[in-house]
Formats: C-alpha cells, structure tokens, sequence
C-alpha cells in the first residue's frame, strides 16, 4: 500500500486489509511518502499495535516507486496491490487467491465501486461508476467475467512481477495499465473477476479532482507516446472534445468579427458546434437521471462531469504533444503539480 497524506483515509483502509480471512500468512507492507498531515505517525502507531504491519520508507513519494519498494521488501508468493484511498470488500483477498488458482492467471482484479460522503464526493462517485464517465472500462462496473486489458489494483503472482521486472518507475499514472502490458506481452493472462470488489473514495473538492485528472490525463498522453494504438479507442474521446471546444470558440470568434457568414459559417457551426450542444444535452441528462441524488449533488454532476472530461483531455493533449515530464498527481499536495523531494 503505497501511502501519502492519508490521515482521513489510512485507519479505515488498513481495517479492510487486516481483516481479510485466510488460511495463509499475510503482511501488509505500507510505503510511506513524505506526508504533512500526520498520515506517517498514524501508520507508526499502527504497525506498532499489529505486527503484520511493516512499513517501508518511499521518499520519492511516486506510487511506482513505493509500490516496487514495498514487493521488494514483502516475503511471500502473491503480491495484493491496496489502496490507502480505497476499502477491500470482506472476502476479497481469499475470493481473489481462489480466483488466480482457478484461471491461471498472472494478475486478477475486480470491481471499483466508488463511494462518497459528500454531495459532490457522492456525485464523483456516481460518475466513476458510469461509463459516460470514466468510459466503460471493465473495473468501472462490469458484471462479466474473464480476461482483461487491466486490473484494478490488481492480486498478482510474484514469480510473474520478478519476471517482467516490476513496475516502471518512470511513469508516474497508468502505471497498473503498463505493468499488465508487459505481463500480457509476455504471454501471460490478466482476469476480470466482478465478484471482487473495491471501495474507492474518489477526491473531496473540485480543485482537486481537476489536478488529479490532468496528471492521469498526461500520463496518458504519455504511454500513447510510447505505446500508440495499444492504448484503447476510449482514451480519445476527451481530448477530441478539448479540440472541439477550441474550434468552436475559434469559429465564434470568427463570425462575430465577420470573418465567417452565410452558408459557409452555417455549415461551420453545423459541424462544430451541433456536438458540443449534444454534450452539453448529455450532461443535464445525465445530472437528471434516476440515482442522481439530491439537488446539491445533481448541481454538482453538472459541473463534475465536464471537468473530469477537460482536465483528462487537456492533460492527455499535453502529454501527447511533449511528454508527461515530471507531471505529478498534486491533488493531495495543495496547490503543487511538480516534481516532488
């Protein structure tokens, strides 16, 4: 379990771990960043009172590099990825050992579900667990099982890690989608169980689901660098709605200057500005639609939906054009996007 800045989050997460029932030895291994809000001293007083709890410094603070650290230091065969931001359902880890041992597989995962406690976590939460929001991966609520492009978190086999070489540390976000790259390349099997299933808590305000949504978004950008067509057809819709945006505020500009009129500007505004009007429709509908909550959190869809789309696109067109760099999810560090100590 990698972990920065998880004070509110952390207790509840090690919970979900520690009382998974097995009838094997575990451990869980936590790679602590260099948190600021006592996240560090928590963990401590924790692995203090549970001996299964063993910590493992990760001053880098990226969640590659935390996560090789804390295989690294780990002593057994299968290798549990956790999140300090999600739950583990009761069940999940035997359930997901059961799973690997049925299909061979090299690398197992669930479902995401997505929860919140506020309107607008609530909101995040409802939109992660659709796939007008997050595009319908299978991790994002699909009911069938078998094999898989990826796995959220992921419960792997650590004669495949060691294999393939553990994750990249070079890349900051898509991290889980490049590792299972590699182990599928290598000819091995990554499995989709719905059965297993994962409470994720997404980010509490809007200024920092927009932060977190452009680091992944550039990060993606980045592994369509390095990977091209591997990546799914989905990773391009939100930059071409990014695009078409900017087209269509290019050619408003041009007809209110007079640039552009009669049937030419009508053909243009047809073409450009008929879609973004069907988005926009797209997104009341879906603010409007049954499950959608309160008023607050029907509000909130309103404007969540749209930021998580942009800040992905605008992002992604970034990490495209000139790399990722030392683009960094700052969504847990205040108002910082650089590259951490």
């Amino acid at each position: 379990m990698p972990v920065l800045n998880e004070r509110a989050y952390l207790e509840h997460a090690i919970a979900s771990v520690l009382t998974q029932e097995l009838t094997v030895p575990a451990e869980l291994v936590l790679a602590l960043g260099p948190s600021t809000d006592g996240t560090t001293e928590l963990a401590q007083r924790l692995a203090a009172e549970d001996d299964r709890i063993r910590l493992v410094e990760n001053p880098a603070a990226h969640i590659p590099v935390g996560l090789n650290a804390a295989i690294r230091a780990s002593r057994f065969a299968t290798i549990v990825r956790v999140d300090a931001h999600s739950e583990l359902a009761p069940g999940y880890a035997a359930l997901a050992l059961e799973t690997l041992e049925r299909t061979g597989a090299a690398n197992v995962g669930g479902v995401m579900r997505a929860d919140g406690r506020t309107p607008f976590q609530t909101s995040v939460a409802r939109l992660y667990n659709s796939p007008v929001g997050l595009g319908g991966g299978a991790y994002h609520g699909g009911t069938h099982e078998g094999e898989a492009e990826s796995a959220y978190l992921g419960v792997m086999r650590r004669t495949v890690l060691e294999e393939v070489g553990l994750f990249d540390e070079s890349i900051r976000r898509g991290e889980d989608w490049e590792l299972n790259l590699r182990i599928r390349q290598a000819g091995h099997l990554v499995w989709f169980d719905p059965n297993l299933s994962v409470t994720y808590w997404p980010r509490e305000s809007w200024s920092r689901l927009a932060r977190q949504f452009r680091a992944t978004g550039a990060w993606r950008g980045e592994l369509v660098r390095r990977y091209g067509r591997r990546n799914g057809i989905r990773f391009f819709a939100p930059p071409a709605l990014v695009i078409l945006l900017a087209v269509a505020v290019v050619t408003g500009i041009l007809q209110l200057a007079g640039v552009l009129s009669g049937v030419l500007s009508l053909i243009i505004s047809a073409v450009v500005h008929l879609p973004l009007v069907a988005y926009l429709l797209l997104v009341v509908l879906v603010a409007c639609l049954p499950g959608g909550g309160g008023p607050r959190q029907r509000l909130w869809t309103l404007l969540v939906l749209p930021t998580m789309h942009l800040s992905w696109g605008l992002g992604f067109l970034g990490g495209v054009l000139r790399g990722a760099r030392d683009t960094v999810d700052a969504s847990r560090l205040g108002t910082r996007n650089t590259p951490l100590p």
